[in-house]
């Protein structure tokens, strides 16, 4: 698994081994963040200067991807062990320590934000349907800004109701995985 683009193109991640985390694969990666960067979802690159929150973070690769493509700071939220161990070196590697911080957190119960993330990814376990519950907990806890844009990973077959004051703007569909594209309070529903 490598980061896809920017300063840190093609630079390996780890991932943990065992069954406990399930890394989305480059190819969706790389899709997933092309719309970040060209969708009709913003005037410019949603990567550029944002405040990033990776919960459910596994390798990190989600937020150390916008980092390579110019965010400013990632918070990483994983409450598996294994995993935060291999993100913290996947941080050391690319030398990102300075941009990021990693919380040993359950992202359904998190702790309060020490101030709110323009752009964030949920990637929860597939069949667990851990999706609604954890959006409702970032932003009770004060994670997502009033327009953040939300990134949700699930099964491509599950079934997901953003709460009210979400919008879907989009959802597309690469192989077992189905991208959810959310935008907090525009014309939430």
């Amino acid at each position: 698994m490598r980061i896809i683009a920017g300063k840190h193109k093609r630079r390996v991640l780890r991932a943990p081994e065992g069954a406990a985390v399930r890394p989305t694969g480059e190819r969706a990666r790389e899709a997933l963040f092309d719309i970040l960067a060209h969708g009709r979802f913003a005037e410019q690159d949603l990567c550029l200067d944002a405040m990033v929150l990776d919960a459910f973070a596994g390798t990190g690769a989600f937020g150390l991807e916008a980092l390579s493509r110019g965010a400013r700071h990632a918070t990483f939220m994983e409450k598996d062990r294994a995993a935060r161990a291999v993100l913290q070196q996947n941080i050391a590697a690319l030398g990102e320590e300075r941009r990021t911080a990693i919380l040993a957190a359950d992202a359904t119960r998190p702790p309060r934000a020490g101030g709110p993330c323009s752009l964030a990814f949920l990637d929860p376990p597939y069949r667990e349907d851990l999706a609604a519950p954890a959006l409702t907990a970032l932003v009770r806890a004060g994670w997502l800004a009033q327009d953040a844009f939300v990134v949700v990973e699930l099964a491509a077959r599950a079934d997901f109701a953003p709460q009210e004051d979400f919008a879907l703007l989009a959802e597309r569909r690469y192989g077992a995985a189905k991208f959810m594209f959310l935008r907090r309070g525009a014309g939430a529903r």
